[in-house]
């Protein structure tokens, strides 16, 4: 895998909100602890001398409270365990990292970042460029304060999260585990932490919840017997005051607890899994890794959006369709009444045209009598004569004469204006005017 650089000395800021997954390094390989709905746990049993057979075969969950903890043995199996929308906490071994304590005058915290790039640099065996790394303040006064810094190698981060990566899914934060255990079981004061990882112990001094040294050693008594008193030594020529108020020894390694305190002369506490482990500043995570992640993120944001619009989209076609159906529906149902109704239509249809075929021989308005009578009605003077009358079912025409034009024009605004006339629409064209300036005129009339 290609080597992801990034610059030395950034600092990172935790996002708000408790993840909801920690991956974490064990003696058996890795933890991966889920938030779960709280269940009811049996109460634990038996001595301290019983953890470890209380350790659950690889990939079997067991559930404390309302986390979940499963075994695995490498980070592969913990791939179908995510999805892309899995926020989760990687936790590095000690032996993946470079941890060192500084101590620096006390200048502005902003200047912090590029004085430590610098103080790292000096212990690198490779480019600085090709390193991530991050700090934390342990005290500071008004002439120097104390800093414990911590960095790793692009190129072994990506081959040992490799699994993760490769399947698209990124941590949203990349800390060391032993902060996290100090930052759970030691947030003040000074400790040791003695806990496995994989085949190794790791001794881990904390000071404040911060990690202050931190070391691997073999397994075993002999070796704690010669490797405890130099890792004590260090401690103290680096300046970290190793009484040891307070030494936290894993449940795992009970067995080991005569032989540490024998050797440290302090008493010695066991401690369990922490679930889950206390958040620290720490973020190990490459800028690279940072803007892949957040690009990832956009991508499930706009594939949510996507699915919502597709949905919304689906469900206004399905209204639509629905209500084309409706309105089919409702036409059926109006042409089955219309042809139900058909019937009698046709017969109103049929009444309607016998009455109207015998209107002029019943209603009174057709009778030619009165017609001729409201005709003569209107005539405005004895100079305006009706000369001629004719009528047929549907039309009325009459002739006559004037003696002048104006008296024409006159009798026909009179007979538009008898109310006993209304049944018919008068027409009259212009008058023909005669030699001895009468003037002879037609009128046409229909039914309305």
């Amino acid at each position: 895998m290609a080597v992801l650089k990034c610059s030395v000395g950034r600092s990172f800021k935790i996002q708000t909100g408790m993840p909801s997954i920690f991956i974490i390094p064990t003696s058996h390989g890795w933890n991966f602890v889920r938030s779960a709905a709280p269940v009811s746990v049996p109460a634990r049993k038996g001595s301290d001398n019983e953890a470890g057979g209380r350790e659950a075969a690889a990939g079997k969950p067991d559930q404390n409270g309302s986390w979940t903890v499963r075994k695995l043995q490498t980070l592969e199996e913990a791939v179908p365990l995510l999805s892309a929308s899995d926020e989760f906490v990687l936790g590095l071994p000690v032996s993946a990292v470079i941890a060192q304590r500084f101590r620096l005058p006390s200048v502005d915290p902003a200047e912090f970042p590029e004085m430590i790039r610098l103080q790292i640099e000096k212990l690198l065996p490779f480019p600085a460029d090709e390193v991530t790394s991050d700090f934390e303040l342990i005290a500071q006064n008004e002439t120097e304060s104390v800093v414990s810094a911590v960095a790793i190698r692009n190129e072994q981060l990506a081959e040992m999260a490799s699994p993760l990566l490769n399947r698209g899914y990124i941590p949203r934060q990349v800390t060391v585990y032993a902060a996290q255990r100090a930052s759970t079981y030691a947030p003040k004061g000074n400790a040791l932490l003695i806990y496995p990882e994989g085949e190794m112990l790791v001794y881990a001094m904390t000071e404040n919840g911060k990690l202050s040294l931190a070391r691997t050693i073999e397994r075993n008594g002999d070796h704690l017997q010669l490797e405890l008193p130099q890792l004590r030594l260090s401690a103290e020529l680096q300046g970290i005051d190793a009484s040891y108020p307070n030494v936290l020894l894993d449940e795992t390694c009970y067995e080991l607890r005569e032989a540490v305190e024998g050797i440290l002369t302090s008493p010695t506490e066991i401690v369990g899994i922490e679930l889950p482990p206390a958040p620290v500043k720490l973020n190990l995570l490459p800028e690279s890794w940072r803007r892949r992640r957040l690009q990832l993120t956009r991508q499930v944001e706009w594939q949510k959006r996507l699915v919502w619009i597709g949905g919304a989209y689906v469900a206004i076609l399905v209204l639509l369709f629905a209500y084309l159906g409706f309105l089919r529906f409702q036409l059926g149902r109006l042409d089955r009444r219309i042809a139900r109704d058909a019937p009698g239509t046709e017969f109103v249809r049929a009444t309607e045209a016998k009455w109207k075929a015998l209107a002029p021989a019943l209603d009174p308005h057709y009778y030619p009598v009165e017609i001729l009578q409201h005709l003569f009605e209107s005539l405005p003077s004895g100079d305006v004569r009706i000369t001629s009358y004719n009528q047929s079912a549907r039309q009325i025409s009459v002739d006559g004469e004037a003696n002048a034009a104006a008296l024409a024009y006159e009798f026909i605004d009179k007979i538009k204006k008898n109310p006993e006339l209304r049944t018919f629409q008068f027409d009259m064209a212009a008058p023909r005017i005669l030699p001895n300036n009468h003037a002879q005129f037609r009128l046409e009339g229909k039914p309305k």
